[in-house]
């Protein structure tokens, strides 16, 4: 699966994102990974139409999706296009902070793989079921996509640390794995371990991790409307069979929506929900995502969150209060006596920026080695640097021209001949240096002999955030895709023949033919299914669908009913699912 340049009109997207997204290639689907899809829908579509927000239903069709076959992404964005959105495709998970931003450019990322056959009801994996039928439908409410929207906004600007991203790494592998169909009991518990160790070492809940709860206990798992009756908008429950049935039971709490109940509540991808929040309406939702941004590095900004950014080792922004952004990895900081940061150092490709658009002349390849500048106001100056007209600039001995010595309050002394001086909407956001040293104490933190020194102006650092103020010309996001890839299965004669039964028993459905043939053909597919397949049951019940809606074969059908019912009734997993199976048959 290549990383490709969308091909639909509808989806622009942003180039620091084209790196996730990959070709669908719809005709890798197998007839069992059809006939998988058609099952789970057909379930959720009956069920959820009474439990489901009220748009749900609607929200399917208008999101190109059709309940007899996985949609095609082409088809999803002509439809969600009306709305404003677009879809591309993903390979698997990938880092919320990546997940976030396609959102708040109003861009559905869906991982194109689709669930084995032994996990229909659940699967820790994101899934063509869940990203489209789950995620999609209730985008149709102008309220929740604007929840999404807002959501994703902040969320791809969260500062997260490296732990957490190692606690990425861990859970992709483990989906990957448990959804390889090649894959030992081994292999999975090694992961199992591994996921386990990596959330073992995450010493602090980052911001990102918080907005990861709330996206979970919301968008994912989220329920609204009355705390006794309340209806599903969560994807994980719209798209997972067993579990859209279950949440309602008394056993699992609702409990009223809470922000900070969110946010301190952990969950595992890998079991049911013991407990799930009930919202009144998406706009308590919008609300509690804007008051949580209050609190936010982006928000508050100082010496607290630019440690935060330098835990990430990722591309992070602080924002000076000139208004200059500097992108780029934050590896160092120079403290006063106060502990306060007085000095930043970024490491390797950097970018300056202000109001997010790249400063010309400032992009990652001129300062490919880094950036470091001071932060704080020039000993005995009442006005900030970047406040200062010529005239109190010259006063300052800041002349373009002119050897300057600038002293800061903190020690820092910058020292070279003023080289220029940048001006943005009035404010000063760099001068720049030749000859230039620049010290704290006995530290030497620039030397002359490395160039022009380009130094920033700010009294303070207003906003951290993670990735880069111009993400277009940064063109790297926060992450690269993981190295971890899902697996391709390798398919046996024997699953290939079983594939050709699932494909004839839809050509039948399909295109029926006069009730004689089809009955021979019914038959015929049966007794190869008796032969090889003695415990499939998802085309058993295909095929008790198709005999029972043309009233053919009275006898097979009690077999068939009568093996259905012995191959789940010593499998307490699978027997809801075939019993699910054949009251549907039965309302139809």
């Amino acid at each position: 699966m290549n990383h490709v340049e969308s091909k639909v009109c509808a989806v622009r997207v942003p180039l620091h994102l084209k790196q996730f997204v990959i070709e669908q290639d719809y005709d890798r689907y197998t007839p069992i990974d059809q006939a998988v899809w058609r099952y789970v829908m057909r379930q959720n579509s009956h069920y959820l139409g009474s439990r489901a927000h009220q748009v749900y239903l609607d929200g399917l069709r208008q999101s190109g999706i059709d309940v007899e076959r996985i949609p095609k992404i082409e088809e999803m964005n002509a439809c969600l296009s009306e709305i404003g959105w677009g879809a591309v495709t993903i390979d698997g998970f990938i880092p919320a902070v990546a997940f976030f931003d396609f959102q708040a450019h109003h861009i559905l990322p869906i991982a194109c793989d689709i669930r084995q056959y032994d996990h229909i009801a659940y699967t820790p994996a994101p899934d063509m079921i869940h990203e489209a039928a789950g995620h999609a439908p209730i985008i149709k409410d102008e309220k929740y996509r604007t929840y999404l929207k807002i959501f994703g906004e902040i969320g791809s600007r969260a500062i997260f640390s490296h732990e957490d991203y190692e606690v990425y790494e861990a859970t992709r592998l483990l989906s990957v794995v448990k959804e390889d169909p090649q894959a030992t009991e081994e292999q999975i518990a090694l992961a199992e371990r591994n996921l386990q160790e990596k959330t073992a070492a995450v010493k602090e809940v980052s911001e990102a991790a918080q907005l990861a709860r709330l996206y979970w206990w919301t968008v994912e798992y989220g329920l609204i409307g009355d705390l006794e009756k309340p209806q599903i908008y969560g994807a994980g429950l719209l798209s997972s069979v067993g579990e859209s049935i279950s949440c309602m039971r008394d056993d699992v709490k609702k409990l009223p929506f809470s922000l900070q109940e969110c946010i301190e509540t952990d969950f595992d991808i890998t079991k049911p929900q013991p407990q799930l929040f009930v919202c009144k309406s998406f706009d308590e939702l919008i609300d509690a995502v804007q008051e949580f941004a209050q609190t936010m590095a982006i928000s508050i900004g100082g010496t607290q969150s630019l440690v935060k950014a330098m835990k990430m080792r990722q591309p992070a922004t602080a924002v000076f209060s000139s208004g200059l952004q500097v992108s780029g990895i934050i590896s160092e900081l120079v403290y006063d006596q106060d502990g306060e940061a007085v000095y930043l150092k970024t490491n390797g490709a950097t970018a300056l920026a202000v109001k997010g658009r790249q400063l010309p002349g400032h992009g990652k390849e001129y300062h490919r080695e880094g950036f470091g500048s001071p932060i704080g106001r020039l000993a005995g100056e009442s006005t900030p640097l970047e406040q200062m007209t010529d005239a109190q600039l010259a006063g300052c001995g800041i002349v373009p021209g002119d050897r300057a010595t600038l002293t800061f309050a903190s020690g820092v002394v910058v020292s070279g001949a003023v080289a220029y001086l940048l001006r943005e909407d009035s404010r000063l956001v760099l001068i720049g240096f030749d000859n230039c040293t620049v010290t704290c104490g006995s530290d030497v933190l620039f030397r002359s002999e490395w160039g022009t020194y380009d130094m920033a102006v700010g009294e303070k650092i207003v906003s951290v955030f993670a990735g880069a103020a111009d993400r277009e010309q940064y063109e790297t996001g926060v992450h690269q895709p993981s190295q971890v890839k899902t697996r391709r299965p390798v398919y046996t004669a024997g699953a290939k023949r079983l594939h050709k039964l699932y494909q004839g028993v839809r050509d039948l459905r399909e295109q029926p033919p006069e009730s004689e043939v089809l009955a021979l053909e019914l038959q015929r597919i049966l007794e190869v299914l008796d032969q090889y397949e003695p415990d499939d049951w998802l085309l058993r019940l295909e095929l008790l669908e198709l005999l029972t809606a043309h009233g053919l074969l009275p006898d097979q059908q009690r077999q068939l009913r009568q093996r259905l019912t012995e191959i789940g009734n010593p499998q307490p997993e699978l027997n809801p699912l075939i019993q699910a199976g054949l009251a549907l048959l039965k309302d139809e």
